[in-house]
């Protein structure tokens, strides 16, 4: 299931490595290229809860094959169809449908199948491998657009989910419940649990870090959507090259959040998680900014602040998540980790095209003071939302 998840989310980075060459090809404006990015989310958004909910209807098994079938399919699109904003939208929603399907599924897959005492072990790897997958993405997409054009990228990380496919079908046994015999039943307060998510915001704890989680995410697919744009832009106002391809460095500062999620799960545990989310989310700041104010200046100054935002964006995640698990009524703690990862998503979606928005409401993708307001305008929320809950007594 490692592997399977690997492959799952090797086309996860060939948007953001591609982006810079369709904005050329296609004409497109900083905020259009922002939204295909957030497409990707509003397919996962627009799935996940139906996938979620089938998995205690059916074999999770199933509803994987379903997602990695999805996933090949949007990025064949984008590869074989795509030819401009609109085709390249549904093509992305399509592929993030995909994620919805397999990432959930897939830990869902792992329970299932495992007796109680070895499921910690094997789920906290599983999650630590999203950021593997991811990392591996920027790094395979950046070796097959250095070979030929931006097509080729989509066709060969297809290749990834199709992996995922095999293994899956091939490797994991397929399982029957009893009351999986009684046929589909589509629920619509099971799907969306109104009255539940209402009473996990009435939470204080719960929803502080429901709402972290979000602004969190905003801030993180915001910055992997234009890390790659940014390297190459600072690459072409300074004349100084990177020691590395700039798809190659993004992977792999973004394997940098890997340990930085665990281990700063170990000091949050230590200080106070709400104090160690609030120490983040102000540092995180502090580096996006400051890494948007370097763009032009030395390479290893800009890859160190590049480093230290990557570490500290991520520093929070297992943080806000296992907040979330802790505080969290018993009875609900289902409902609160379905709102929990929908409103994350949800900033996925935002983020992206918030920051090409700015860069096209301030000036262009070619200024560097576009890129101090862009990326001011996704570090601000986690600096509101610190300030927002030290208000409300949140941080004790």
């Amino acid at each position: 299931m490692l592997l399977a998840q690997i492959g799952a989310l090797l086309g996860f980075a060939a948007y953001p490595v591609t982006l810079t060459t369709l904005q050329e090809q296609w004409a497109l404006t900083n905020f259009q290229s922002g939204l295909i990015a957030s497409s990707f989310f509003v397919g996962y958004i627009l799935l996940v809860p139906f996938a979620t909910a089938l998995t205690d209807q059916m074999d999770a098994r199933r509803i994987y094959l379903l997602g990695s079938s999805l996933a090949i399919g949007g990025l064949f699109g984008m590869g074989f169809w795509a030819n401009d904003f609109y085709s390249a939208c549904l093509c992305m929603a399509i592929n993030g449908a995909g994620l919805a399907a397999t990432y959930m599924p897939g830990l869902k897959i792992l329970s299932d199948r495992l007796t109680q005492g070895k499921i910690t072990r094997h789920i906290s790897f599983y999650t630590a491998f999203f950021g593997v997958g991811t990392g591996l993405s920027y790094v395979v997409s950046g070796w097959v657009l250095n070979l030929g054009d931006w097509h080729h990228v989509y066709r060969w990380v297809a290749l990834g989910p199709s992996i995922s496919f095999f293994i899956v079908y091939f490797l994991v046994r397929p399982m029957r419940h009893d009351h999986w015999q009684q046929g589909i039943q589509i629920n619509w307060r099971d799907i969306f649990p109104i009255a539940k998510w209402k009473q996990v915001l009435e939470n204080r704890n719960a929803s502080g870090f429901i709402l972290g989680y979000t602004v969190h995410s905003l801030e993180l697919f915001a910055s992997r959507s234009w890390l790659v744009a940014f390297f190459i832009l600072s690459t072409q106002l300074s004349g100084e090259q990177f020691f590395l391809a700039a798809t190659t460095l993004a992977g792999v500062i973004n394997f940098f959040g890997v340990p930085a999620s665990i281990l700063g799960n170990e000091v949050a545990l230590k200080i106070g998680r709400q104090k160690w989310v609030c120490i983040v989310m102000i540092t995180s700041a502090i580096f996006g900014v400051s890494l948007a104010y370097a763009m032009g200046h030395a390479s290893w100054l800009i890859l160190a602040l590049a480093v230290g935002h990557a570490i500290f964006i991520m520093a929070d995640s297992a943080t806000l998540t296992a907040g979330l698990v802790t505080s969290a009524d018993e009875k609900i703690k289902g409902a609160a980790m379905g709102l929990h990862s929908l409103m994350g998503f949800g900033g996925g979606l935002l983020g992206p095209a918030i920051f090409g928005f700015v860069l096209d409401l301030t000036g262009s993708q070619s200024d560097r003071i576009s890129w101090i307001w862009a990326y001011a305008s996704i570090v601000i929320w986690g600096v509101l939302f610190v300030m927002y809950e030290r208000r409300k007594g949140w941080v004790h």
